[in-house]
């Protein structure tokens, strides 16, 4: 497996607030101290609010003063894509910058907005991706890492910046520098930068993206459809089928199946309570297809494709058809519930090829008929 120092696009997200030093400060942290595996960036980008992403701008960025374009010349970082562009002004839902995170709202807003935007950046397989938490109010820091937990891949690190405690929420310290540069400190005693040390404490996480549904990667949910869906995950499984409307839910979560899907999993599902798991045919199966047919045509809505259904079963259930069906169905559940979850309610197959049997392993006390 490539190294994140390996990939040829290479992205440091960070958060902040009043303090942009975390962005030179994590930068030095991973491109300068460790020179083995140093992960030079080649894009930065920083999530802040209105204030903030003003005073980044001036502190970081200014032509004549910025202190990124400043580390960049001192530590030989060439070809790094920092600017105004790469700057992100949190927006709640009406489109409105926010100057500061303080309430319910705001943090809502920042929630969605730090989700939605790690979800953007992981969506490329090519892209190595370090995220600092260091910086921000303590919420943004938790979205943050969140946000990394529900999209993160292999390639992917999160991370704190530790500065010696002297150096610490200084206005004028950003990076140890190479040369010997007097600042002072809240007490106005002059200290040296030359002599700070900035030391990287990368975080462990644990990593949901193979197991969360294609709408979460996609980022078209905000922060807390997100928890609501892990929370519901972590539940026992359940089962919930509404005979009148015609739908399941997997622990209340909608599952999209068409109705011939949806007659199929419920003959399934009664087979294997019953303890009758169905069996995979080498000729077509008459009896599998006169029970299938038979609970099929007492489903409570109409079906849309009856007559084709019908006419495919005439002569008997098929293994093709067989295996078709159970792959469908397979692909539904997956799609709404992320393929880690869905194995507690999708069909699975035992035996061999000579005596392959497909059940669904969930009991009774686990299913609810409505």
């Amino acid at each position: 497996m490539k190294q994140p120092h390996e990939f040829s696009r290479r992205i440091l997200l960070a958060v902040s607030g009043m303090s942009p030093q975390i962005v030179t400060e994590t930068l030095y942290a991973i491109a300068v101290t460790d020179q083995d595996m140093a992960f030079i960036p080649t894009e930065v980008h920083l999530i802040t609010t209105g204030i903030g992403s003003h005073q980044a701008k001036l502190q970081l960025l200014h032509p004549n003063s910025g202190q990124f374009h400043q580390l960049c010349r001192d530590y030989q970082l060439p070809g790094i894509q920092f600017d105004a562009a790469h700057i992100y002004v949190i927006e709640d839902q009406q489109g409105n910058r926010l100057d500061d995170i303080k309430t319910p709202s705001q943090n809502e807003a920042a929630a969605d907005f730090i989700t939605h935007m790690v979800s953007q950046l992981t969506a490329d397989e090519n892209v190595a991706l370090h995220v600092s938490i260091a910086g921000g109010r303590k919420t943004m820091g938790y979205y943050l890492g969140y946000a990394l937990s529900l999209y993160g891949r292999p390639q992917d690190r999160l991370s704190h910046v530790l500065v010696t405690e002297k150096y610490e929420n200084l206005r004028d310290f950003f990076y140890p520098t190479p040369e010997s540069r007097v600042i002072y400190d809240k007490d106005n005693k002059s200290l040296d930068t030359q002599d700070a040390k900035v030391m990287l404490a990368e975080i462990p996480f644990v990593r949901m993206r193979g197991g969360i549904p294609q709408h979460l990667l996609e980022g078209k949910t905000g922060f807390n459809e997100s928890v609501k869906f892990a929370r519901q995950i972590e539940a026992q499984p359940c089962l919930q089928i509404n005979l009148s409307e015609g739908c399941i839910q997997a622990n209340d979560i909608n599952i999209g199946l068409t109705d011939v899907n949806y007659a199929f999993y419920l003959w399934l599902l009664q087979h294997s309570l019953d303890g009758e798991p169905i069996k995979r045919m080498i000729d077509d199966n008459r009896d599998y297809a006169d029970e299938f047919l038979a609970l099929y045509g007492q489903q409570a809505k109409p079906l849309k494709d009856d007559g084709r259904t019908r006419e495919t079963l005439k002569n008997g259930m098929s293994s093709q058809w067989l295996s078709e069906r159970i792959s469908a169905v397979k692909k539904d559940f997956k799609k709404a519930l992320g393929a880690q979850f869905a194995k507690s309610f999708i069909p699975q197959s035992s035996g061999g090829n000579n005596n392959r049997h497909y059940h669904i392993a969930l009991t009774e006390e686990q299913v609810i008929y409505l």
